[in-house]
């Protein structure tokens, strides 16, 4: 947790904005003056006159991670005054709690405000803050509020509790999820649909997110190898000698012309061809749903941009504070489809990539 003195000027009084001088903001990053809001709006200044986050940190002892913590949460923190909070949760949260406003960067400005009182006023620690901000934000996404819970941050999150609860066979666990979703209730009517589940025993089955569209190339005929073209004949001897070579690079041969253009080869399969708006997009596959313990490794995604209407048995790209993301919907969002995942492509695995370049291991 990022904390600051209780003793510190208002930090609405100070901000990192009103200098413009490089040296002096790595200076007050250094001696630590002001809060940790001011820290954030100058490592945000300074990245935004070409300062790296490692030469920040080199600077300043503010480390890369710390350095985005406070940037965002800041950005969280401005948001929350502009939408109106009280002056008890402003002054808490201009002393500490970066790490919990920093949870709170994937809801809207209404929601940060909202969910933020209710964190202070529960006590609730970054942990807490992050699963509450999880379940506002899917529960912002019912077109109707469910029958009984408000639109509240604790009713939400009592709601994700009724809504696990009711799925589970295991009695202890069933208790343990009930108990859970009664002490985050803000509403009697949340609370009275809670301890229905009490005396009643019936169980919703839950439907399992369907299985991800992995690929991975296996065959060297597979493997995609981008070739200059230098025009069709008739060409001249000049034309020809100006061909370029390109030279592609990462584990797909990615070749890019400028910072926003790139272009990636993949084999034309049916599923590919029959894309419509496709584009790619390259990721970690620790990145991706249910692959956080997955080894490391790059992996290509394929969207089809045109497939905007849900499948259950999809899943989706959506926006999320202006970022994309993928998600899994079991019932149909509110919110707007950006386009449908086709396929996961992974590398080959190759140990040798020298043997690809030999004729006669390829022909053994």
């Amino acid at each position: 947790m990022t904390e600051t003195p209780s003793n510190l000027p208002d930090p609405s009084l100070q901000s990192a904005e009103t200098t413009e001088n490089p040296e002096d903001l790595l200076r007050l990053l250094r001696r630590k003056e002001g809060n940790w809001v001011v820290w954030g709006q100058a490592c945000a200044k300074l990245q935004k006159l070409g300062y790296n986050t490692q030469a920040i940190f080199e600077a300043t002892g503010f480390e890369p991670i710390q350095q985005n913590q406070i940037i965002v949460a800041a950005q969280v923190y401005n948001s929350m005054l502009n939408m109106g909070v009280s002056e008890e949760v402003r002054s808490h949260y201009g002393r500490i709690g970066s790490d919990s406003l920093y949870e709170l960067r994937i809801l809207n400005q209404a929601e940060r405000a909202t969910t933020a009182e209710f964190l202070h006023s529960r006590n609730l620690n970054s942990e807490a803050a992050k699963e509450v901000a999880k379940a506002v934000k899917d529960y912002s996404r019912f077109s109707q509020l469910p029958q009984g819970f408000t639109n509240h941050p604790g009713d939400a999150v009592a709601y994700s509790y009724w809504r696990l609860a009711k799925q589970q066979s295991d009695l202890q666990e069933r208790s343990r999820l009930i108990a859970r979703g009664l002490m985050f209730a803000h509403s009697q009517t949340a609370r009275q649909q809670i301890e229905q589940l009490l005396t009643e025993f019936t169980i919703t089955s839950q439907r399992p997110a369907p299985s991800l569209p992995i690929y991975r190339l296996e065959a060297e005929e597979e493997l995609p190898r981008l070739i200059p073209l230098a025009g069709q004949l008739p060409i001249t001897v000049a034309e020809f000698q100006q061909a370029k070579q390109i030279q592609p690079q990462g584990a797909f041969q990615t070749v890019r012309a400028s910072a926003n253009s790139a272009w990636v080869s993949i084999p034309g399969w049916q599923l590919v061809l029959k894309t419509e708006d496709p584009v790619a997009i390259l990721c970690n596959n620790n990145q991706l749903p249910n692959q956080a313990t997955a080894k490391s490794q790059e992996t290509l995604l394929l969207i089809d941009r045109s497939q905007q209407e849900w499948d259950g048995n999809s899943y989706f790209f959506v926006e999320q504070s202006g970022q994309l993301q993928i998600q899994w919907f079991p019932d149909e969002p509110n919110i707007p489809l950006l386009g449908r995942l086709i396929l996961i492509l992974r590398p080959k695995n190759i140990l040798d990539e020298d043997t690809n370049k030999d004729i006669w291991q390829i022909d053994e």
